[in-house]
């Protein structure tokens, strides 16, 4: 299917096809949708709700193969959501006309940015709100895929994240070493051409400076500041007591640093589903919420003066421990009959940056949906319904699961999968 009309009918169509897609094709089959609409050679993103691989890029090598986050970042915070802008950009090493689309349907935005055909004419208005109705569509199917992580999921992208955290650090310390190192022979006396070392040392503090902007650029992009992350909960969380006698006391974290976007997700969740759990009791008047931050964990707490029954079953966490176990996290309940329960989620705040092998990180993202329900005990026909594919597909995806795992049976694979996630 080619994009080539602007009704509803197809634009709806457009979006199914796009979002029904493993996260990793998403891009490329945005992009071909968009072939005919908007011409253009490659297509970039820079998507703030994932943390271990926010840049993607499609398309000509030569100009995807030089594009960087440097280049996507300054439109994130200058694009106004709902406005696409076109005009030209030096990308790439050279002046390039594009077409930025950004949207604000994840809380910290998302940016997709087309390169055009040097002869494509610009694109008209209809043209360009299709864009950012898809656009918005994907970003907000994003947004929910990683509120809502299947622990699969989540387990590949906490590998991920750990993996591209070393990578990082190691490439960050391995160029300020040799820039340092730049720095020190140009500054010594011993060299008397002062115009040429004044020359080449702005040249290696300029360079220091870019390394340094990078990495606290990809730092804002995977992670978020832990006052803004508990912000975004309690604004979820008033709706839950805005007709209830139960009064809601918020302890926000007295610190400024940031937290790893999976962390964040995860402990919103848990609260979230905690809370729910709690204002279930009766003869109860208050609750508390707070998030404190150490070196090295986030614990959240809920706290209520309720009966103080509750129990590790009674909060029947179901997945949300599974997605806690992914990042080494634990629940725990202190319940006083007659005094009230505290409920808290520890969570460590670190990605493993020597990650153990993961059999799961073989299977692709509908793979690994189809794997979740199977653990789940789902038949064929169920699991074809829940993900709106035909049972052949299903047995497609299963035997495909099997092999990649390396295991004989359903079962043996379902095993695998609750050891792994």
């Amino acid at each position: 299917m080619e994009l080539t009309g602007t009704g509803a009918i197809p634009a709806l169509t457009a979006a199914y096809e796009v979002i029904r897609r493993p996260l990793g094709e998403i891009l490329p089959r945005l992009s071909a949708l968009l072939a005919d609409l908007v011409p253009h050679l490659a297509a970039a993103e820079l998507s703030t709700h994932c943390a271990h691989s926010p840049f993607k890029t499609h398309g000509d090598p030569e100009i995807t193969g030089r594009l960087t986050t440097a280049d996507l970042a300054p439109l994130l915070t200058s694009g106004t959501p709902g406005r696409p802008w076109q005009g030209t950009l030096t990308l790439a090493g050279a002046e390039r006309t594009v077409l930025a689309v950004t949207s604000d349907a994840t809380p910290r935005g998302a940016v997709l940015l087309l390169v055009r055909k040097a002869d494509a004419d610009p694109a008209g208005q209809e043209a360009t709100d299709l864009v950012q109705a898809l656009w918005d569509v994907v970003t907000s199917h994003f947004d929910r895929m990683a509120t809502e992580a299947l622990p699969g999921a989540l387990a590949r992208s906490r590998t991920a994240a750990g993996t591209r955290a070393r990578v990082i650090a190691e490439l960050g310390e391995g160029y300020s070493a040799a820039l340092t190192g730049l720095l020190a022979v140009l500054r010594s006396r011993k060299l008397d051409d002062a115009a040429a070392r004044a020359t080449a040392t702005d040249l290696a503090v300029t360079a220091l400076v870019e390394l340094r902007a990078d990495a606290e650029r990809d730092q804002e992009i995977a992670e978020e500041p832990a006052g803004q992350a508990f912000a975004r909960l309690a604004d979820s969380l008033r709706p839950l007591v805005r007709h209830s006698p139960v009064r809601l006391e918020l302890g926000p974290p007295d610190c400024t640093r940031t937290v790893a976007a999976d962390v964040a997700h995860t402990a919103r969740a848990t609260v979230r589903a905690v809370l729910l759990k709690v204002l279930e009791q009766e003869a109860m008047s208050r609750v508390h919420v707070g998030w404190h931050l150490t070196d090295t964990e986030l614990r959240a707490t809920v706290r209520d003066d309720g009966p103080g029954t509750l129990t590790p079953r009674s909060l029947s966490p179901g997945l949300l421990m599974e997605r806690l176990e992914v990042l080494k996290g634990r629940l725990d309940v202190d319940a006083v009959p007659g005094w009230g329960s505290t409920v808290s989620a520890t969570i460590p705040l670190s990605a493993s940056q020597d990650p153990a092998p993961d059999p799961l990180t073989a299977l692709g993202e509908r793979e690994l949906q189809v794997l979740a329900r199977l653990a789940l005990g789902h038949r064929n026909r169920m699991i074809a319904e829940e993900l709106h594919i035909s049972q052949s597909t299903v047995k497609f995806h299963v035997a495909n699961i099997l092999t990649k795992l390396g295991v004989e049976s359903r079962g043996e694979a379902a095993a695998l999968f609750h050891t792994v996630a």
